[in-house]
């Protein structure tokens, strides 16, 4: 029994084939459509909001929220937790490979190389969780200003990447496609020529 537990231990914290994981994602929206469901993860910030009474001062917020997004909220928990399990119990001991090209890369923008801690790989830049960045006028004024960007654009979009890339295009959705090719071009806008800017490569 323990040599089992540890053999899908172990396979549990290897990468999984594109086709298995692939395949995984398909039988999980398989089930959403089939009983009536989309899966996004901006709508459960909406959600969040309407269940602590924002919806008191904004109408935007007034919603049935358990009738409507109550399974989605058990999904992002679920979501949170399996993410905790994952990285505390079962990732792997060997820090993540990451291309020479790629850290070259990081750096000439101005980031420090990702470093890794018993085995599990920083992808956060040090530079962007430092409190000396973070509690700065330039920390706050990016970290705040590009939250509210993205809350803008989940909502003015009708929906986020896991919302549209995943739930909208696995659905054939027209607007999902026009909205994920907009991450694109804002992901390598932001990516090579945003970046450098704000962090003086």
């Amino acid at each position: 029994m323990f040599l089992f537990a540890q053999d899908v231990t172990e396979m549990l914290s290897q990468p999984w084939p594109w086709y298995v994981a692939g395949a995984m994602i398909v039988l999980v929206m398989q089930l959403l459509v089939f009983n009536g469901k989309s899966f996004g993860v901006s709508a459960s910030m909406r959600a969040a909001c309407s269940a602590m009474g924002a919806g008191k001062s904004v109408s935007f917020f007034d919603f049935d929220w358990k009738g409507s997004q109550g399974w989605n909220m058990l999904f992002i928990i679920g979501a949170a937790i399996g993410g905790f399990i994952s990285m505390q119990f079962i990732s792997g001991s060997e820090p993540m490979e990451l291309g020479a090209r790629t850290i070259e890369y990081v750096e000439s923008i101005g980031f420090s190389a990702p470093t890794a801690t018993n085995g599990k790989t920083n992808l956060l830049p040090q530079e962007i969780s430092d409190p000396n960045f973070v509690f700065s006028a330039k920390g706050l004024f990016i970290l705040i200003f590009g939250g509210l960007l993205i809350g803008f654009g989940a909502r003015y979009a009708g929906g986020c990447t896991s919302g549209h890339a995943i739930s909208g295009l696995s659905q054939l959705q027209i607007p999902s496609l026009i909205a994920v090719i907009g991450f694109f071009i804002g992901g390598l806008t932001m990516t090579y020529f945003i970046l450098p800017l704000l962090f003086g490569a």
